[in-house]
């Protein structure tokens, strides 16, 4: 787990009152285990993301919201596509062929 300390010092351009506010909008979602919040490599690569978002790209305040739970929802669909193709190349030859012939066939 790594500290709002640490964070901080990995994250150029961010402050403490900034990921405060982010923390309280549910755009960074901390683990609570002690007093102060914990967070993990992923956190630490949304918390670059919005700062990229915001700084580059000119994401406002209003549009980060949907902004992220867009990317969020394309990750989870991208989890989901792996897990698939995991249970595909798990499956017996037949069935995976029948899967993947009748994907096939909604593309048309």
């Amino acid at each position: 787990m790594i500290s709002v300390a640490a964070v901080l010092q990995r994250v150029p351009g961010l402050d403490a009152r900034t990921l405060s506010v982010w923390i309280e909008r549910d755009w960074v979602r901390p683990v609570r285990r002690a007093a102060e919040p914990e967070f993990q490599e992923i956190d630490v690569a949304r918390m670059r993301l919005i700062l990229e978002l915001h700084h580059e790209l000119d994401v406002g305040e209003g549009a980060m919201p949907v902004v992220l739970s867009l990317l969020d929802q394309l990750h989870e669909t991208r989890r989901q596509m792996r897990a698939l193709c995991a249970a595909l190349d798990a499956a017996p030859d037949e069935p995976a062929r029948a899967v993947v012939a009748r994907l096939g066939k909604q593309d048309g």
